[in-house]
């Protein structure tokens, strides 16, 4: 089972599944394709070294993750306390601090082959479940259209029905429709910008329309009241925050270096394992190619197994 747990991350098992997987909003595969899958199946010193490297991969990629996450916890619980300390703090609409600018299009209307330039293209599901409100790497890329592109730095906002998610974008990046363009008229306010958006992010998901509240645009988020305090404490914010977004984002650049690894074993396992054929007969035992007896398309000496029920 811990090979098995391996094998169905690679390349060719996942190919195996998506020919037989029905519906697209609900994508589903049949407990028939999963029996009749066959899978290599190394001896188990070989089993034992690959099981050692994906956990350690996985509970390494699992703490720096962790780390992110409670480095911008502790950013939020700072900005949180400054906002509610000292005397009352003046408040200011977000268009009187930031410009916005709603996205356009879909992903769908996106060219299969864009011309260059070409920039970032962020989607709402671009935006869901980052573990820091960093864009590290992007799916989607489009033609660099005059007034669509914003540069690094820019908050890309959306929303669903769990709230607002904002992440500051690393490149040149447009966004599409349901998704926010937001950038700090002064630079040096970035930082509280940000979290103060993020501290108010069951409101700005209020502002939202749709049935799961998907549907934000920058019209709606211009009368946005937000906390904000004198320009020694939003700078006094900054120079504590800074370091913490550096460090989360290291840690999240940490994360795409395992996964990177993570990946190379698995197109290396994909390799090793050959072409997995239907055999011919009731044995499951592939033949042994170029008159190797020993050894199979795998090269491990193996025996194909079918997936246990």
């Amino acid at each position: 089972m811990r090979w098995l747990h391996i094998w169905l991350q690679t390349p060719t098992a996942k190919a195996r599944i998506d020919e037989d997987v029905t519906a697209h909003v609900e994508p589903t595969v049949s407990l028939d394709t999963l029996r009749r899958m066959l899978f290599p199946l190394p001896p188990p010193d070989v089993i034992t070294h690959y099981h050692r490297a994906f956990t350690l991969i996985e509970e390494t990629a699992a703490v720096y993750q962790l780390t992110a996450r409670k480095t911008m916890e502790l950013a939020d619980a700072f900005h949180n306390t400054v906002a509610a300390s000292g005397p009352p703090w003046g408040s200011r609409p977000l268009a009187k601090v930031a410009r916005l600018k709603s996205g356009t299009g879909s992903e769908s209307s996106l060219p299969p082959a864009p011309a260059d330039p070409t920039v970032d293209v962020i989607a709402p599901r671009d935006l869901y479940d980052l573990p820091v409100p960093h864009v590290h790497r992007v799916r989607l890329t489009g033609p660099a259209r005059d007034g669509a592109v914003h540069p690094p730095g820019t908050f890309m906002l959306s929303t669903r029905s769990d709230g607002a998610h904002i992440a500051v974008s690393g490149r040149a990046a447009t966004p599409l429709r349901s998704v926010v363009a937001v950038r700090p008229l002064d630079d040096e306010d970035a930082w509280w910008l940000l979290h103060e958006l993020r501290s108010r992010s069951k409101a700005i998901a209020e502002l939202a329309q749709g049935q799961n509240r998907r549907e934000i645009s920058a019209l709606r988020l211009k009368s946005l009241p937000l906390t904000w305090p004198d320009h020694l404490r939003r700078a006094d914010f900054r120079r504590v925050a800074e370091p913490l977004h550096a460090t989360a984002r290291l840690l999240v650049s940490k994360i795409a270096t395992l996964n990177a690894l993570r990946d190379a074993l698995l197109r290396d396992i994909t390799a090793k394992a050959g072409v997995l054929r239907e055999p011919k007969e009731q044995g499951l035992s592939l033949p042994a190619p170029r008159g190797m007896e020993s050894l199979d398309e795998s090269g491990w000496g193996l025996q194909t197994q079918r997936v246990p029920e």
